[in-house]
C-alpha cells in the first residue's frame, strides 16, 4: 500500500490541517515496516508536499519510518491569476500557481523545491511527473520531438540524482501508459507508476501486455487512480473531469455504475475492495496508491488489499461485460 496525498493537497475539497494530521498519523499507527507516501509538486501546487512534511514533523516521525515519493516536474509560482491555471476546478483554496518544468534544470529545481517543503525529509523515490501532459502540448511534430528531449534531458537530471545517493530510485508517473511504454525503451527505470488507464471499468489488453512486460523486465508497476478519479466508487469526477447524469454524453458511464454497484451488492463486496483488488490482480501491479479526506478511512484503505473477492464475482463482472478479459486477472 502507497498513501497518495493528493487530498494534502486540497484535490476537490480543502481540509484544516488537524485533519491533515490525523490523516498521516493514521498512515503510520496502521501501518507495519516503512511507510510510503507519494506526493508532488503539482498536488496543491506544491501544498501536498508542505502539508505532509509539516505533519510529519509534527508527529517527529523517524526518518527512517517512512519513504517519500515526490513526482517531479511541477514548479511551485505566485499566485496571479483569481485560480490556479493549471487543472482548473479540481484544486480548492489554493495560495499559489503551478508550472510543469521539464528539463535538466527544471527537474533539479522541481527537486530542490520539494525538499524545501517537505521541511527536512528528502524523497528516496522520484520519478517525471505528467510527461504524457507535456508531450500533449507540443504545437507541432519538431515541437514534440524537442519536448521528448526535455523529459530524456530530466532523466539524465534524476540519474545524477541517483548517482550522487540525493535519490535512491527513478520512475514516472504518468496517466497514459502509451507514453510511459515510450520512455522505458530509452530509459532505465526502477519503477512505473500508472493513473487512471488500468482500472477495473478501462483496462485496454494492450496495456495488460505491457505491465506483463514491465513484469518481465523485474519493473514494479504501482497503481494509482483505481477509483479512476472518484468516479467507481459514487464519486462526481472521471478522469479528473466533472460527469453529469444529466449529460446524455455520460449516460453509458452512470450505466455501467448502476450494474457495478448492483453486482458488489449481490456479493456484499464494498465497490472500493472490488477496485483495489482488481488492480491487484493483475500481473505486475505490485502496489495500489490510495488517497483519503478522511483518516477514519486510512485502516479501511490498507485492509482493501486483503480482502477475498469470491471468483463468482469476476465471473459475474464478464458475463455482464462490466470487465473485458477475465482470464488475464485470474
Amino acid at each position: 500500500m502507497v498513501f497518495g496525498t493528493s487530498g494534502l493537497g486540497n484535490l476537490y475539497t480543502a481540509l484544516p490541517q488537524n485533519i491533515k494530521k490525523e490523516i498521516v498519523e493514521a498512515c503510520i499507527n496502521h501501518s507495519d515496516g516503512v511507510v510510503v507516501f507519494d506526493s508532488a509538486g503539482k498536488y496543491g501546487a506544491g501544498l501536498a508536499l508542505e502539508s505532509l512534511g509539516k505533519c510529519l514533523n509534527e508527529l517527529g516521525v523517524n526518518r527512517d519510518k517512512i519513504m517519500i515519493s515526490n513526482k517531479l516536474g511541477w514548479f511551485r509560482t505566485p499566485l496571479t491569476t483569481p485560480e490556479p491555471t493549471f487543472e482548473k476546478g479540481v484544486w480548492v483554496d489554493l495560495e499559489y500557481d503551478a508550472v510543469q518544468k521539464i528539463s535538466y534544470d527544471g527537474i533539479i529545481q522541481c527537486f530542490e523545491q520539494g525538499n524545501e517543503l517537505l521541511g527536512g525529509y528528502v524523497p528516496a523515490m522520484v520519478s517525471v511527473h505528467d510527461p504524457d501532459e507535456y508531450l500533449a502540448g507540443a504545437a507541432s511534430a519538431d515541437d514534440e520531438r524537442k519536448r521528448y528531449n526535455d523529459i530524456l534531458e530530466a532523466y539524465r537530471a534524476l540519474a545524477d540524482l541517483k548517482m550522487s545517493g540525493k535519490a535512491t530510485s527513478i520512475g514516472v508517473g504518468a496517466k497514459d501508459w502509451r507514453i510511459v511504454s515510450r520512455i522505458v525503451n530509452d530509459v532505465k527505470l526502477d519503477w512505473v507508476m500508472i493513473a487512471n488507464s488500468m482500472t477495473i471499468k478501462s483496462h485496454p489488453v494492450e496495456l495488460l501486455k505491457f505491465i506483463a512486460k514491465l513484469e518481465s523486465e523485474h519493473i514494479p508497476v504501482i497503481k494509482s487512480a483505481v477509483f479512476h478519479s472518484g468516479f467507481l466508487t459514487g464519486g462526481s469526477f472521471y478522469d479528473y473531469k466533472l460527469v453529469e447524469q444529466t449529460n446524455p454524453e455520460h449516460d453509458a458511464l452512470f450505466k455501467w455504475r448502476r450494474d457495478f454497484f448492483q453486482l458488489c451488492s449481490a456479493y456484499n463486496i464494498k465497490p472500493a475492495a472490488a477496485c483495489v483488488q482488481f488492480a491487484l490482480k493483475v500481473p505486475g501491479v505490485k502496489s495500489v496508491a490510495l488517497n483519503t479526506t478522511d483518516p477514519n478511512r486510512v485502516k479501511q484503505n490498507i485492509d482493501m488489499a486483503h480482502i477475498a473477492i469470491p471468483e463468482g464475482f469476476w465471473i459475474e463482472a464478464v458475463e455482464q461485460g462490466l470487465i473485458d478479459n477475465y482470464m488475464v486477472i485470474a
